[in-house]
């Protein structure tokens, strides 16, 4: 068999040999109505005849992201526009990486044995998983990614408070800066953000793709919304549609880590009653510039290969 690059076994400081040059990486699809998708490996694959999660190595210039939701076609048909990516969680073993990319259906998708890698696919009730034979890091995974299966981290920004976080004459234009702000935020949305980075208590090693929802007032009150980015118009006070808008978040998805960006303090009580992390607009600056970095070095990566 003729090797693609990045493809190849690695001998890894913990004394196993693991397949992807670049390291690998599984998509761990969640259907709320079916389960989890797995995918019983072929007796010649590398632990054949074990069930886990699609997936393979990462090439060149790839995310682990892309990798998995790649793989995931190849072997399954199901594309990568028919899933959203929520989250991942990386085991680093120094000379070599896996990567679990958590993510959702959006709407009906129909998976399917598309190469000999696969005998077949299974959707599977959460509560049945552990009754497969798994393969044995996926079995060591799973409680933990059983934790954060189907939910999202949801940025709640005060436009108005992030704005007047920089002196850089947004009093101005108002509308225009605000803008921008949206702008980069939908840049993080693509990214996406350590757990650690927004205040959520979870390992270093999780990764999440933020839904944002940018709350707007006064002269910014009509800024438009673009992908990655919902945008909520104030019609009175800017703190009461924040809290409004967490408590809906609330009542719809109670299991999603909620963050509301903002420096004020009574604010900050309001959400904190209501189960929510926050976050000082400093730090949400020096993510917007840490993503607009990766961004960079993404597209010249991709220009280089």
């Amino acid at each position: 068999m003729l090797l693609g690059e990045g493809e190849g076994f690695v001998s890894c400081a913990c004394g196993r040999k693991h397949w992807g040059l670049y390291g690998a990486a599984g998509l761990l699809l969640v259907d709320p109505r079916r389960g989890v998708l797995l995918q019983h490996r072929a007796m010649w694959t590398h632990h054949g005849s074990t069930w886990a999660l699609p997936g393979g190595a990462v090439l060149p210039g790839e995310t682990p992201a892309d990798a998995a939701t790649r793989e995931t076609e190849e072997e399954t048909t199901i594309p990568p526009h028919a899933v959203r990516v929520l989250a991942s969680c990386a085991e680093d073993h120094g000379t070599w990486r896996y990567t679990t990319v958590l993510a959702t259906v959006r709407g009906e998708v129909e998976a399917r044995v598309a190469n000999g890698e696969s005998v077949a696919l299974h959707w599977v009730p959460l509560d049945e998983v552990e009754e497969y034979p798994l393969h044995q890091d996926f079995a060591a995974a799973w409680p933990l990614l059983r934790e954060q299966l189907d939910r999202q981290l949801v940025l709640v920004v005060d436009a108005a408070n992030v704005i007047g976080a920089r002196p850089d004459g947004w009093w101005r234009d108002r509308a225009g800066a605000v803008a921008r702000l949206r702008d980069r935020l939908a840049a993080l949305s693509r990214i996406g953000v350590a757990a650690h980075r927004v205040g959520l208590e979870l390992p270093r090693r999780w990764c999440w793709w933020p839904r944002v929802v940018l709350v707007t007032e006064g002269k910014a009150r009509h800024v438009a919304e673009v992908a990655g980015v919902e945008v909520v118009s104030a019609t009175g006070e800017g703190d009461d549609t924040i809290v409004g808008t967490v408590v809906e978040l609330r009542s719809g998805r109670p299991q999603d880590h909620v963050v509301v960006v903002t420096a004020d303090r009574e604010l900050r009580r309001r959400v904190g009653e209501l189960d929510c992390v926050s976050l000082g607009p400093g730090e949400l600056w020096r993510l917007l510039e840490e993503s607009a970095q990766a961004a960079r070095s993404r597209s010249r990566g991709r220009v280089q290969t």
